[in-house]
């Protein structure tokens, strides 16, 4: 096995359609291909050739003159023009609300009607799904989109997610409310098990293979994606009622990127905006909406509200929101009337946001293949289950190993399972379907119906009778009595859980249900404990030291307990790797010790909401960019887990680390080569992380992943590994790039780049390279001149030294260039008379210039 991030594995799925091509626009170019005066301007191309059986029947079921829009040898564009030219403006606002434009036989909704919607329009239904068709009977229950994340494998992923999309529309829905992503800001957060983890790579590149599985399987199938949630929403808290408060550069490098990256490597259909507000406006009616995501990300399908996250009708629309979720409330016909008469909205406007809606629905295969008229109840398929138990195997992450693992049980041995969450029984309201999906507030239950869950006790008590041992199971309700069981075993494997979903955050880190005493007694009682953990994100550990081994399974989906039973004894060899830090205590994370940070406060101050008060909680954003395992390396401190660590039942070493070329301009491929070998027993998979440092110039808070490659090699073998960073993926993942608040746009600081290589972001395998350029530089330089913060003779002449610099490099010639910069640095300590020149400004171009020699003559 041999699988890089960067190209996605294979699908197993067929091609992509033909009339869903890449959206990407370049940055900055605004999307008029949406407006309705230039549909047919950057058209789609084609269908291309003969349209499927299916689809020729629909369209010839169809009377082309009274739907003109069901000719399949016309592109998306030419097909939503001819609709929306045939819609009167109360048809075109079904469009903008998700019951009304999915529904077209339908003209009541809560109350609201609408004219009969014009002919020849799909029924579309739409589904919630980060982690799998939630709340349908016959459906596969997946793990967690946390546990997916630790098998960091961009091709099960795909796989996965062409799976979900094949039961979601056989069980009639056609699209699905997903995949979610966020930055892991706090641990405390409640759907943090709902997200892919803390870095925004790992989290972008996942994010785009689930889109494309989802979009681009069975085309005779088809389904939308929906990106969720936009943006810098990290909290459950108050999310309707509170404001992320960030800086630009913070908003960049952490918080959008991850779309940024998955809008690079996907095109999924629609994004969901958030509740939250950003810098005190709301998440659907953000001009981030229009000025980032849709113009300089190039995002040209549709955004959708979350349900109740609508304030407004005009400051929504013109601000980019384009369908409100589920019933209208805002955008319903007489208020958008009232919009339109006084002149707050224009019927441009409305069209441009319908068109997102139709054409998307028309690229993505929605009109031409209609959903079952009875849909499944047994979509789930022997092959989707087996993928179910892939990801949750791949997915559960050995976090700890003295070497009572893999189990080696001896005839009549006894295993102790103890925990509420080993059997199907409830114990104290919890048992193993409580920690096979997310909880759902409203039901009790949890987001999948895990109909065909395996408890942890039946998948242990059959592989253990292939051993000739037995398992006794114990709940653990009585510490006394679990601690006599684990005594009277050959070794005991106790099960903590912790139950976090969407709604509410954590309060703190520990196991629920007193699930650290139960730990504790167990680990004192037999000398062989194993913990498995069932949690949606990092829990503390006071008992780490006292047991001899910790599996973090996650929410394993109906397939956790054989997952769990043949990681155990050894018939698959753990190889996940944590997507999020595990800390020690909930002290050491970026947001603890600051009531401003989390969970942000009101204006006098506190952190309690004044009865009957809808004002918005301020939450400041203060630690910037130093989030997850980035926070941990910028104090200094320690985890109890590093963000990428994880074990398997053999040891790996690295040496011999090389990165080429040694010197670059910044937009160069990167080749990062080094040699793994296989120190230990047996065989096993290590994912190899290479991260970068910046230099410090950059301001950048730790190190950065960069990429992955996962290697699986026989014990005593040696694999040479190559990680490439391509010219395209250096420029759309922003490998090496930061934010310039000054310039106001990504730039690559000149300067010396440290490449670590390693198992998790503890990497301490070093070589690096330089960026030699003083572009940045030039560009920091013209900013601030025009800002008066660098204003006389000193300006002059410090951009005749920029660019004497750079006219000697761009002739080879380090040395004058590097004369050029110390020349430079010299003019910013004595500036001549008459000069002005800012503090800010002389550091900032003090940092930059010297970074720039350094990587032309060393440090």
């Amino acid at each position: 096995m041999h699988r890089r991030p960067h190209h996605p594995a294979p699908s197993p799925t067929p091609p992509r359609r033909t009339d869903r091509p890449r959206r990407r626009a370049a940055p900055g170019v605004a999307l008029a291909v949406l407006l309705p005066t230039a549909l047919g301007a950057g058209a789609l191309p084609a269908a291309g050739g003969t349209p499927s059986p299916a689809v020729a029947r629909v369209a010839a079921a169809a009377d082309l003159d009274a739907c003109p829009w069901m000719d399949t040898t016309l592109d998306a564009d030419e097909r939503t023009r001819l609709l929306l030219d045939a819609s009167t403006r109360h048809q075109k606002y079904r469009w903008l609300v998700e019951q009304a434009a999915n529904a077209p036989e339908q003209t009541v909704f809560g109350g609201v009607t609408y004219p009969a919607q014009v002919p020849c329009t799909p029924r579309v239904v739409y589904t919630d799904g980060p982690d799998g068709v939630r709340f349908t009977p016959g459906v596969t229950a997946f793990p967690a989109p946390i546990a997916l994340a630790s098998a960091w494998d961009t091709g099960l992923a795909q796989e996965k997610a062409a799976a979900q999309a094949a039961e979601a529309f056989d069980t009639g829905k056609n699209v699905v409310l997903g995949p979610g992503l966020a930055s892991g800001r706090t641990p405390l957060s409640g759907r943090t098990a709902e997200y892919f983890g803390e870095d925004p790579l790992l989290t972008g590149l996942l994010t785009a293979s689930s889109v494309n599985g989802l979009q681009d399987g069975d085309p005779e199938r088809p389904v939308l994606a929906d990106l969720k949630h936009f943006v810098a929403n990290e909290q459950e808290l108050d999310r309707q009622r509170s404001s992320s408060d960030l800086d630009e550069r913070t908003l960049r490098e952490t918080y959008a990127l991850p779309f940024e990256i998955a809008l690079a490597g996907s095109d999924p259909a629609s994004i969901m905006c958030s509740y939250n507000q950003v810098n005190g406006a709301y998440g659907c009616e953000n001009s981030l909406l229009t000025t980032l995501l849709k113009d300089e990300l190039g995002f040209d399908g549709y955004v959708v509200s979350d349900f109740g996250a609508v304030h407004s009708t005009a400051p929504s629309l013109v601000n980019g929101l384009d369908q409100e979720l589920n019933r209208p409330v805002w955008y319903t016909p007489e208020r958008l009337d009232a919009a339109v008469a006084a002149g707050q909205i224009t019927e441009a406007q409305v069209d441009a946001a319908a068109a997102r809606v139709v054409r998307s629905y028309v690229a993505g295969g929605l009109f031409d293949h209609p959903l079952p008229a009875v849909p499944s109840t047994d979509a789930s398929t022997p092959e989707h289950k087996a993928v179910a138990l892939r990801a949750a195997q791949e997915g559960s992450v050995l976090l700890k190993n003295t070497g009572v693992l893999p189990l080696d049980l001896a005839e009549g041995a006894t295993v102790a399972l103890i925990g509420p969450t080993a059997r199907a029984e409830r114990t104290g309201g919890v048992g193993a379907a409580d920690v096979c999906s997310m909880p759902w507030r409203f039901t009790g239950a949890g987001t999948l119906l895990c109909e065909d869950l395996v408890t942890p006790e039946d998948a242990l008590r059959a592989r253990a009778a292939e051993a000739g041992a037995t398992v006794v199971v114990d709940t653990g309700e009585d510490l006394a009595a679990a601690a006599a069981t684990a005594a009277a075993a050959d070794v005991a494997v106790v099960l903590g859980h912790q139950r976090l979903g969407e709604f509410a955050d954590a309060s703190d880190l520990h196991l629920q249900g007193g699930g650290d005493a139960l730990v504790a007694a167990v680990a004192a009682a037999n000398d062989d404990t194993v913990v498995v953990l069932q949690t949606g994100s990092a829990v503390e550990m006071p008992w780490v030291d006292d047991v001899d081994a910790v599996l973090e399974a996650w929410y394993g989906g109906e397939q956790g307990g054989p997952a769990i039973a043949s990681l155990l004894f050894g018939d698959v060899s753990p190889s996940g790797r944590l997507p999020m830090t595990f800390p020690r205590l909930l002290a050491d994370t970026p947001t603890a010790g600051s009531a401003a940070q989390y969970p942000g406060t009101f204006a006098d101050g506190g952190t309690e909401r004044p009865a009957g008060s809808e004002e918005i909680r301020r939450v400041d954003y203060a630690e910037g960019r130093a989030v997850g395992y980035r926070w941990y390396q910028e104090r200094g401190v320690d985890p109890l887990f590093a963000f990428g660590h994880g074990l398997t039942y053999t040891s790996f070493a690295y040496d011999d680390l090389t990165v080429t070329p040694r010197s670059t301009d910044g937009d160069r491929a990167l080749r990062v080569r080094f040699r793994l070998t296989n120190t230990g027993g047996r065989a096993g998979t290590e994912t190899a992380q290479a991260y970068v440092t910046l230099p410090g110039s950059a301001g950048d808070p730790g190190s950065r992943l960069v990429g992955w490659q996962e290697v699986t090699l026989e014990p005593g073998a040696s694999r040479w590994v190559e990680i490439v960073l391509t010219e395209a993926e250096l420029a759309e993942h922003r490998a090496l790039q930061h934010w310039d608040d000054v310039t106001e746009r990504w730039t690559t600081a000149a300067g010396r780049y440290t490449v670590a290589v390693g198992g998790s972001s503890e990497a301490d395998l070093t070589a690096s390279f330089t960026v030699r350029s003083t572009r940045g530089l030039a560009a920091a330089l013209a900013a601030l001149r025009e800002d008066r913060a660098v204003a006389g003779p000193l300006a002059f002449l410090l951009a005749e030294n920029v660019t004497a610099a750079q006219r000697h490099l761009d002739r080879g010639q380090d040395a004058a260039a590097a004369q050029q910069l110390t020349r430079l640095v010299e003019r910013l300590a004595s500036p001549p008379a008459g000069s002005t020149l800012t503090e800010a400004a002389r550091a900032r171009l003090t940092a930059q210039a010297q970074d720039a020699r350094a990587a032309l003559t060393g440090p």
